[in-house]
């Protein structure tokens, strides 16, 4: 089935063009990766999936059956609970303990149920490793754990798809491996997960399509990406210190 379907896309921002042309897809269980320097495009494509960013104009545009170029305001909401986003800085509310970060979103999305919000909260967090975190606060846990209840909170509603910009960006790379290898696992159940990421050496442990944004276009280089000097993509200051002999030419 066909969650994210793009022909002839065009995003702008601050009458800036970002990407034209744009052909993207997404099927149920698709590992997807986007790849590109800092403002190259990753973010502004995965916000206009979430209706975050218009698209200017497009042949087509579609995100879990919905023409997002007709889709009204109101039916915004319904379109994200279809659907988890997961950021760089995990965004959990710090003034409540991991079970009521999570409590929130059930209740914001219409879970009334008290016996099946507690099981529900059970769940995911022995899906992603946290079950004996439940009562800790953001601040007592580690990047790392902050971003597998990003995760959590996202598969709560049971997604057809998950958006994730830079989920590793702030994490050492053990860490960020594991993250990613947790959201393989996930897309191996059936959800759709498309993520930007400069973590290149990711591409060949965990496998997926992989996406380029360069000079705003986006091109599919799932079969070529090991042959690009991706390293191209980088500015001075933001090139990798650790491990360069180890990525090169796949860092990015």
């Amino acid at each position: 089935m066909m969650l994210i379907d793009y022909k002839n896309v065009q995003i702008s921002h601050d009458e800036n063009t970002i990407l034209t042309n744009v052909d993207f897809h997404a099927e149920e269980g698709e590992f997807i990766y986007i790849i590109g320097k800092v403002g190259s495009g990753k973010s502004s494509l995965l916000k206009t999936i979430y209706c975050e960013l218009d698209i200017d104009s497009a042949d087509k545009a579609e995100a879990l059956g919905r023409d997002l170029m007709t889709l009204k305001r109101k039916e915004i909401p319904a379109l994200r609970r279809e659907m988890g986003v997961i950021f760089q800085d995990f965004q959990l509310l710090h003034d409540r303990s991991v079970e009521k970060n999570l409590q929130f979103v059930l209740r914001a999305t219409g879970w009334r149920n008290k016996k099946d919000i507690n099981e529900r909260i059970d769940e995911v967090l022995n899906d992603v490793g946290m079950t004996d975190k439940k009562q800790k606060m953001p601040h007592e846990l580690s990047g790392g754990e902050q971003q597998r209840v990003a995760i959590a909170r996202a598969i709560l509603n049971k997604p057809k798809m998950i958006i994730a910009d830079e989920p590793t960006g702030n994490l050492d790379p053990e860490t960020a491996s594991n993250i990613v290898g947790l959201l393989k696992q996930i897309s191996m159940s059936g959800t759709a997960v498309v993520m930007s990421t400069h973590n290149i050496p990711m591409l060949d442990k965990y496998p997926g399509i992989v996406y380029r944004c360069k000079e705003q276009s986006i091109i599919d280089v799932t079969n070529d990406f090991s042959s690009l000097n991706l390293s191209e993509d980088y500015d001075d200051d933001e090139a990798p210190t650790e491990n360069l002999d180890l990525l090169d030419p796949l860092y990015e």
